[in-house]
């Protein structure tokens, strides 16, 4: 319970203006990220907010309550602890291991004198044939790994370039407050709650026999990180390692990796047309900490980390997020908010006049006066080159919001 003292505001805004509105809250996310304790601390502000609300609190991670595997179920359960006389504020943590917990739902968000909160750890859970019979009945706050500044906080460190370097290494999963800083016990830690996601929430829940494939796809997405590519070519690469997996097949698994929020699959726009490309897409890791915990940590693959921490950054902002293609140009990110773009382009150093005509060259291609921004790990940048900016990875992460 300690880490209700590290209470995450920017989720908590998000939220605290559906209380008592006639919606049902769903928070999703991957593994790990906090969702549980995002449902602590709004339990905590209800009480302090309501001294009588009457609280449910359903927490599927634990053996008490082993007993709720389906909608019946929960319905009784919630009926035999309500108050009639006080609201009741539900909060259901991984409902998704309920079956048809939808039902449920619908019927206690018929009733004035509840209100319903949930978490969920897999992307599809507001999908299909759930969406419609909710439709129109919640709200989706979907919960990242700490950002950088929220690293900052939970670690207790100073902003600079070790605590960046931290970051980079570790990812963003709250629990590592709780563990020595050490590499090895990190590594194993995330390596634990990779190998959960992998066979809790991917080759359990979707059927998979395949899981040597399945893993093999991992590593290969993490050695991969940022790199254009198509299931055909995955599908190539893996025939050369003696794997024959059907193209279809490696469509459906990294369906079930992003499901599963282990991966954000990033789709390409072509900035000219405005199309969407169907083909070539990127992939980030939701944490790149599992992410290295799988491949390791590579000083040559630093490019591949600096893309990654920056796209959840952008994510966690709120924006949305593709690749852009101008012409035969790349641009890493086209973040688009509230009708406004951003162009950015991710490097690690920018040594020399060669490299920056590199870097900034694509941007300097597209004519039209959305800000463009080049991001590096420089020490020291010139603000400017030629009208685009120029930013520090760690003022990025500090400064852009």
């Amino acid at each position: 319970m300690n880490k209700l003292l590290y209470f995450r505001e920017l989720y908590i805004q998000k939220i605290t203006p559906f209380i008592d509105k006639s919606l049902i809250k769903v928070i999703t996310g991957q593994r790990r990220v906090g969702k549980s304790y995002i449902l602590l601390q709004l339990i905590e502000k209800i009480k302090i907010e309501k001294p009588h609300a009457n609280i449910i609190f359903i927490d599927k991670e634990s053996i008490e309550f082993d007993h709720i595997k389906n909608y019946v179920e929960l319905s009784e359960y919630i009926n035999t602890v309500k108050s009639d006389s006080e609201k009741n504020y539900v909060f259901i943590d991984e409902i998704q291991e309920i079956e048809h917990f939808e039902k449920a739902l619908r019927h206690f968000y018929s009733l004035t004198d509840f209100d319903i909160f949930c978490t969920g750890s897999n992307a599809d859970l507001l999908s299909g044939e759930l969406a419609s019979v909710l439709s129109g009945r919640y709200i989706e706050v979907k919960i990242f790994s700490l950002s950088y500044l929220e690293f900052l906080e939970f670690h207790t460190l100073e902003n600079n370039t070790n605590s960046l370097q931290k970051y980079m290494n570790y990812g963003g999963l709250p629990f590592l407050i709780n563990l020595p800083d050490d590499e090895k016990i990190i590594a194993e830690y995330l390596r634990n709650i990779y190998t959960a996601i992998i066979y809790k929430d991917v080759v359990s829940r979707f059927g998979l026999r395949n899981t040597h494939f399945l893993e093999n796809l991992v590593k290969y997405l993490a050695n991969n990180t940022g790199n254009t590519f198509s299931a055909k070519k995955i599908s190539d690469y893996l025939k050369s390692q003696k794997l024959s997996v059907a193209h279809q097949a490696v469509l459906n698994y990294l369906a079930h990796l992003q499901d599963a929020f282990l991966i954000f699959k990033v789709k390409r726009t072509d900035l000219i047309g405005k199309r969407i490309f169907e083909l070539n897409e990127k992939y980030y890791f939701e944490d790149w900490g599992i992410r290295n915990a799988v491949v390791g940590f590579k000083q040559q693959q630093i490019n591949q980390i600096i893309e990654n921490v920056i796209y959840i950054h952008l994510r966690i902002c709120g924006f949305d997020v593709t690749v852009g293609k101008y012409d035969e140009y790349e641009i890493d990110f086209v973040a688009e908010r509230n009708g406004e773009t951003t162009y950015i382009q991710a490097a690690y150093l920018i040594p020399d006049e060669t490299v920056s005509e590199r870097e900034f060259g694509n941007l300097l291609k597209i004519d039209d006066n959305w800000r463009k921004i080049v991001v590096s790990m420089d020490e020291y940048t010139a603000k400017f080159y030629k009208g685009i900016e120029h930013v520090k990875l760690l003022d990025f992460l500090t400064d852009f919001k």
